[in-house]
């Protein structure tokens, strides 16, 4: 599919029910009925960055900062272990408190003590450190790119390097991680044709895991005032997304939930097979607020709401790895 029919389709309105039918049907084939959850640790809300869209910037002084100590990590790690998760997720700010020794240590722990799949989101490393969080047991890594267009990423990361992300991904991928990438919809500055160009971006990247979740304006940013993407077209790049990526895991990001009522159950219908329940302590994660909105829960009450409502669609929770099934990792959901 060439990029001016990825633009004419988000576009156009009279194929809608038509893409979300397609992409419901490829993520049946190539992933069934059961839906992945990996439990989301955010272990810093710290970042050396000042992007104009996140929370977290580096110049919001309203936030009120944390770092999780390795010891309160790897007690979320165990929680996990213990409520059945197959995989954790440690997504942080660029915190450069962390040192990628300190990060290889609790990764090493994690899986020698209870043999899960590590996602890691820690923004963009050196070739070197991402090679020495891989041999500690990082299995997959998420890195956005955010937008293929490079005045609009400048604008909006303005103290980021357009193409370094790309590259970052280009690492990820020679060192056998099990990559994820994707973009936010709905940005200040951004329209169709870049829309179109990212989704193509994402196509020829061939990732094992995809992540394409809305926009939403933060008050203590200078986006502060911008509106989102609204629900139907979201709902459409998604399940674009989901045809341009059969192969690829998605979730039903947490923002889709924020945002819009049942975002999350419409994402799974129009493709998506990931949940990622957030188990980072309250205390802390009310404050990880790369957007607001977020309703911090206890963990049990959100996996027994997430089963009610993916019996509602006839959907059940999966309890293999869900690994990449492009292959060449450890075997199809070993």
């Amino acid at each position: 599919m060439k990029e001016k029919e990825i633009e004419d389709l988000i576009a156009d309105k009279s194929f809608e029910t038509d893409i979300f039918n397609k992409a419901d049907k490829i993520r049946k084939e190539n992933f069934g009925d059961g839906v992945h959850l990996r439990a989301l640790i955010e272990f810093s809300n710290y970042c050396s960055r000042n992007c104009l869209y996140c929370g977290l910037r580096r110049d919001n002084n309203k936030l009120k900062r944390y770092r999780m100590s390795s010891k309160e990590i790897l007690s979320c790690a165990k929680k996990a272990f213990d409520m059945g998760f197959k995989t954790v997720v440690l997504q942080s700010g660029e915190d450069l408190f962390f040192k990628t020794k300190d990060l290889c240590d609790i990764v090493y722990k994690i899986k020698r003590d209870y043999g899960l799949r590590v996602t890691l989101s820690a923004g963009v490393l050196k070739k070197s450190d991402y090679s020495d969080l891989k041999n500690s047991g990082v299995d997959r890594y998420l890195l956005k790119f955010e937008t293929s267009d490079k005045k609009l990423y400048e604008y909006l990361k303005p103290d980021s390097v357009f193409g370094d992300r790309l590259k970052a991904i280009e690492i990820l991928k020679e060192l056998n991680y099990q990559t994820g990438s994707g973009i936010m919809a709905g940005l200040p500055g951004q329209n169709d044709k870049i829309l179109a160009k990212d989704l193509k971006l994402i196509k020829n990247m061939e990732l094992d895991m995809v992540s394409v979740g809305p926009f939403i304006s933060d008050p203590d940013t200078p986006l502060k005032n911008y509106s989102t993407i609204e629900e139907s077209k979201m709902i459409k790049i998604l399940a674009l997304t989901r045809i341009l990526s059969p192969f690829s895991h998605m979730p039903a990001t947490t923002s889709m939930g924020v945002l819009y009522p049942n975002g999350r159950k419409k994402a799974l219908l129009a493709g998506a097979n990931v949940l990622m329940p957030d188990i980072t302590p309250g205390i802390y994660g009310e404050n990880y607020r790369i957007y607001p909105g977020k309703n911090i829960k206890d963990p049990e009450d959100n996996v027994n709401e997430i089963k009610d409502m993916l019996s509602s669609i006839s959907r059940h929770i999966s309890y293999e790895f869900g690994d990449s099934i492009r292959g060449g990792f450890y075997g199809k959901n070993s």
